[in-house]
């Protein structure tokens, strides 16, 4: 019977030693003498290595010359405890053999630091390293947790549209799907271009947004969430900003916006505490590494009940503050992330949340208030990032919605699918859409959005 490949992360938690093991991996590094060779293997389970300890009178000079950094190996042997410092086991090896050659010349991950920038533009080899296993690790934990989450409260996964025929924020700036030849495409009697000769017989694009389809969803299965890629078509070359990332998206009929704080502020202390419980190694090296108030700060908001106050009290906080600001704050202005960070890391030294914003500011589908002036929306705002979730209570109204369409200049014939769900059986509900990759980059103390995707996509940027 074959031997079981064992992985590092199995193998360096076993209590079991004395034992013949396999193990596979890539090789991080190899060092030592004519007598013995120290042969540093990772295969991505744990952020953490595992030593194999190579005797010359086993493995002659020539039989190891192709075990170099990056190389692919696999390596038999006796699981024993270790003589050395800093791991409980390592693997006294009878048998080496090299998967896969990596020449040590050209493989562009050695010992030498790398600097993040530098890792974007081999994205296909970064997760390779330390700094990217551990974010990639973290990022599945939460990304499961978040399906745990709504699954153990009877949420129901619904998948909307990647291609649709409407813009959720009403905002353009979105990715166009054509089969049309770009060169010279049908054209009306008045030459613009005819889109009823395209593949769905109309202008098409890249999703935004789930919420709308959502909304139809949670008309009819009471609470569900989205999870799925979003494409914003913005020219924005900044830490923040990607042209495709991933968002969550719950609607719950019959919330209102209580309800749907209370939600919101559950949802995020459970993440937080999922990664802390899953990935305390990797959120260790990464305090360590690049964030050394990271822990504290997912302490922050795991032990803090949530600062709940409206738009309004919020600025005359800041405009009596004593902190000088960039941008000037007034009623009816956006509120800015310095401004955000502010309420979070000074005045309240909390996570907030923040409610009934100046309707003029926020999008058609939120809910008015009784004053007319403001609608029922909140943002939750966390510590180092400003505004992480954005939500409301939705305006289930069908004459309010229609006069919101109206004014905010969003046509209501190409929204009438989402009109009849006001006009069949209307009933009040909430929602919040939260960016995958805002999260991430809060659970893991980045600092740069594109380096908690795989494969960032921004401007001037689709390499892989």
């Amino acid at each position: 019977m074959s031997l079981k490949r064992s992985t590092v992360q199995q193998l360096l938690s076993s209590q079991e030693l004395d034992r013949e093991v396999l193990v596979k991996g890539w090789v991080r590094s190899r060092r030592g003498n004519k007598y013995v060779q120290f042969i540093i293997v990772n295969d991505g389970s744990t952020i953490h290595t595992i030593q194999a300890v190579a005797n010359a009178e086993q493995f002659s000079e020539e039989s190891l010359r192709d075990v170099g950094n990056g190389a692919c190996v696999a390596i038999r042997g006796q699981l024993v405890a270790s003589q050395g410092k800093g791991q409980a086991v390592e693997i006294q090896a009878t048998e080496v053999t090299v998967l896969g050659k990596a020449d040590a010349e050209a493989y562009p991950l050695q010992k030498k630091a790398t600097s993040l920038e530098h890792l974007r533009e081999i994205a296909h080899l970064r997760p390779r390293t330390n700094t990217f296993g551990a974010v990639l690790r973290v990022r599945h934990a939460l990304a499961f947790g978040i399906h745990k989450f709504f699954n153990d409260r009877g949420f129901y996964y619904v998948h909307t549209p990647i291609i649709t025929g409407s813009d959720a924020e009403g905002a353009g700036q979105m990715f166009r799907v054509t089969t049309l030849p770009p060169d010279n495409p049908p054209r009306t009697d008045d030459g613009a271009i005819d889109y009823s000769q395209d593949f769905f017989g109309k202008q098409t694009n890249l999703t935004v947004s789930g919420q709308l389809e959502g909304e139809l969803a949670a008309m009819a299965l009471g609470s569900i969430y989205t999870f799925g890629p979003t494409f914003r078509a913005e020219n924005s070359n900044t830490a923040r900003h990607l042209a495709e990332f991933w968002m969550i998206e719950p609607e719950v009929a019959f919330n209102e916006l209580e309800e749907n704080m209370d939600l919101a502020e559950d949802f995020l202390q459970y993440l937080v505490r999922y990664a802390l419980e899953h990935c305390p190694d990797d959120l260790q090296f990464l305090n360590d590494q690049y964030d050394k108030e990271l822990l504290t700060r997912l302490s922050f908001v795991t032990d803090n009940a949530f600062q709940r106050l409206t738009y309004t009290e919020a600025v005359e906080i800041l405009k009596s503050a004593k902190q000088k600001f960039e941008f000037p704050v007034d009623w009816g202005t956006d509120l800015q992330s310095e401004h955000e960070r502010y309420l979070v890391e000074k005045h309240f030294k909390k996570p907030v949340i923040l409610t009934n914003y100046p309707k003029e500011i926020k999008a058609f589908y939120m809910k008015l208030d009784e004053d007319g002036r403001t609608v029922r929306a909140m943002d939750v705002l966390f510590p180092g990032i400003g505004e992480i979730i954005g939500g409301s209570q939705r305006e289930e109204d069908y004459e309010k919605l229609l006069g919101r369409m109206a004014d905010m200049h969003v046509p209501a014939d190409e929204l009438s699918w989402y009109l009849d769900t006001r006009r069949f059986g209307t009933a009040p509900h909430a929602g919040f859409g939260l960016g995958f990759e805002r999260l991430v980059l809060f659970v893991t103390g980045m600092s740069n959005i594109r380096d908690v995707i795989p494969f960032p996509r921004y401007p001037k940027n689709a390499e892989f």
